[in-house]
């Protein structure tokens, strides 16, 4: 009964939707305020809604209610409680419940704190965001419904697949989505303006929140599932450019290119075709990403599904959001006329140099996830673009963005001069040298990379502190404790991308790898650590048999950690799995994989020194807290400008 209550909800969901998508449209075409504001309480009981359905699926799998075939086919009774919970979204049917669930979330956010946008703009915004979740709805209630019966329930599931059988999957899809679903406030504010026909300083005050809090669950999601990746695969590496990696990784490109661009339009009123397109291109590769997980035409071992013609339906909401958004994007875009004139050399011009650098990054990666897919629909040629074409072609662009970014972030607006901007630098260039050189000193092979990674990290960590030292005018430590929040969260985030870039340079320049077959009490050297293979012993888990050795490290005679790598059976499934062993460290990791039995006897053993491997993910965790901070700032919680009128051309009035 509670299955059948949550499809109920489900439907009314998709119902609301349709309203929602409809009436206060009309309203804010007609002028008619009371269908205006029937959007806040529609968003709101879409929300509901999608709370109790979403809901009842939990139960159903909290339950073990195998009367529901997603139930059977995604748990087991002797599946642990937070695989059962983390279940529900671990497969398509479930995933898409959580997908628009967060929509709905979004959507309620949006009506709940837009008390300041202009009535038919929050009408308009709401209007096309209802649109967005109207078409999931009906994907997932006509080609993915979670909610069907078995006509004879068996007695137990199929189980989960093992790998997804761990604590990240408890979280690294849902931030996930809720950056990719985060980016559809940014295009329905993107669509709502060119309908509209204001985008303005407000505007972007208004857009730039919602851009950021999803850039921020995106950067979480990101970092959550490289970690996973690099502790549960068992193949040692933080980022293998993936399909579905790169899936997330655009989206979160273009988003940062929007942040950036948002601000000349909030600033200067400039880039404000360009901002629009940003956030529609956002969006649509979410989208994207969605097709590519789902539809099954390009394997992954990420993938949701395989089944094309679920792909079919995603690619049409793509075409017609995207597509429709595009076309009036088209009519509308030589209405949207720059005030601001500035010259190539200034604060504009670095963050035009930082938009074109990131699009055109997240362009390269999209060209290397699809032609395989292109290769072998035109030509019939099955072909692997791999890390080296990414690594090649990607790299050249953040080297350039690192080097302009402190730059860019202490120019002036308008116009400026290289020599003078450079002289507040001065200190973090001697720095950067510093380190460089240090780098290079210590580095034994593919010195170039390390020290290159590290001089250009540095570059952006000591930057950042200089930027933050330049803004207090050289009053002291007093006046840097009063600085805006924005200030410092800009500051943090630039410094977490600088340690992720010493991070993944020195770790792919010094890292060290050994494998061999490892016999039991003879000792065998791994770099500086001494490893000893004690046993192996067979471990019984809940839902799996594991073969369990223990390996104890040392250095220098001094015990280091003991080790406990495995080897898993799930019985249910058939499906074996690694799981490796580690040790953390501030300065390194070390890393131990069991393989194989060997026939002459002894195991399999493959070992890793992985130099600074965990300052990515610390990088990455002070990028997410920047947007956090910055999200904190006054400026971003309050618009401005919410009391101008509407226009109906895409120009502003001189001050």
């Amino acid at each position: 009964m509670i299955a059948e209550l949550g499809h109920f909800a489900l439907i009314l969901a998709f119902m609301v939707g349709i309203y929602q998508m409809t009436i206060p449209m009309v309203g804010a075409h007609k002028g008619w305020h009371g269908w205006m504001d029937s959007a806040r309480p529609a968003a709101m009981a879409q929300l509901l809604l999608m709370v109790l359905s979403f809901g009842a699926l939990t139960i159903a799998f909290v339950t073990s209610d195998f009367s529901l075939r997603l139930v059977y086919e995604n748990s087991h009774t002797a599946k642990p409680m937070i695989y059962k919970i983390s279940g529900v979204w671990g497969n398509h049917e479930g995933s898409m419940l959580l997908w628009v669930l967060i929509l709905a979330l979004f959507g309620a956010a949006a009506a709940l704190f837009g008390g300041n946008l202009p009535p038919s703009l929050r009408a308009r915004v709401l209007g096309v965001q209802a649109s967005v979740s109207v078409a999931f709805y009906a994907f997932i209630i006509f080609t993915s419904n979670p909610f069907w019966r078995m006509g004879n329930p068996p007695f137990d599931g199929r189980d989960l697949n093992p790998l997804l059988q761990d604590p990240g999957l408890a979280f690294h899809p849902p931030f996930l989505y809720l950056g990719y679903v985060g980016l559809s406030m940014a295009f329905s504010f993107a669509v709502a303006a060119l309908i509209e026909g204001r985008v303005d300083a407000a505007w972007a005050r208004w857009v730039r929140p919602w851009t950021l809090a999803a850039w921020v669950f995106l950067t979480i999601g990101i970092a959550l599932g490289s970690w996973w990746a690099y502790y549960e695969l068992g193949w040692g590496g933080f980022w293998f450019w993936d399909p579905v990696e790169n899936a997330s990784f655009m989206p979160w490109l273009l988003a940062a290119a929007l942040l950036h661009s948002a601000v000349v339009v909030e600033k200067r009123e400039a880039l404000k075709s360009w901002t629009i397109l940003l956030a529609i291109m956002a969006f649509g590769f979410s989208l994207i990403g969605t097709f590519i997980v789902r539809s099954g035409v390009i394997t992954s071992v990420h993938s949701f599904a395989n089944d094309p013609e679920r792909g079919v339906f995603i690619l049409a909401i793509l075409a017609v959001f995207v597509g429709g958004a595009l076309t009036l994007y088209a009519f509308r875009a030589t209405e949207m006329t720059a005030k601001g004139v500035f010259s190539p050399v200034s604060r504009e011009g670095a963050l035009v140099l930082n938009n074109v650098l990131l699009a055109v990054a997240a362009f390269v990666v999209f060209i290397g996830t699809i032609w395989p897919l292109v290769a072998e629909m035109v030509w019939g040629r099955v072909l692997s673009v791999g890390p080296p074409f990414f690594n090649q072609a990607f790299t050249p662009f953040m080297i350039v963005l690192a080097i302009a970014l402190p730059l860019g972030s202490i120019l002036p607006w308008k116009r400026a001069t290289l020599a003078r901007t450079l002289r507040p630098l001065r200190g973090a260039l001697i720095l950067t040298g510093a380190i460089m050189v240090l780098v290079f000193a210590v580095s034994t092979g593919n010195s170039g990379l390390a020290v290159i990674g590290a001089g250009l990290g540095s570059w952006l960590v000591f930057g950042a502190l200089a930027e933050l030292w330049l803004r207090t005018g050289n009053s002291g430590a007093g006046r840097l404790l009063r600085l805006p929040r924005a200030d410092w969260g800009k500051a943090t985030a630039h410094a977490g991308l600088g340690i992720t870039f010493i991070a993944v340079a020195l770790v792919q320049a010094w890292q060290s790898e050994d494998v061999r077959v490892a016999q039991v009490d003879q000792p065998f050297r791994v770099g500086a650590y001494d490893l000893v293979l004690r046993d192996v012993q067979r471990v019984d888990g809940s839902n799996y048999l594991s073969q369990m050795a223990t390996i104890e490290a040392s250095r220098d005679g001094r015990p280091v950690a003991t080790l406990t790598p495995e080897k898993r059976v799930y019985p249910v499934q058939g499906m074996p799995t690694t799981e490796a062993s580690i040790d953390y460290g501030f300065w390194r990791d070390l890393y131990v994989v069991l393989g194989d039995e060997q026939v002459g006897g002894g195991w399999a053993v493959r070992t890793y020194i992985k130099p600074f491997v965990s300052w990515i993910w610390a990088g990455s965790i002070l990028m997410a807290l920047g947007g956090l901070i910055s999200l904190t700032d006054r400026r971003y919680r309050v618009a401005a400008g919410a009391s101008r009128p509407v226009r109906r051309d895409m120009t502003v009035p001189a001050e």
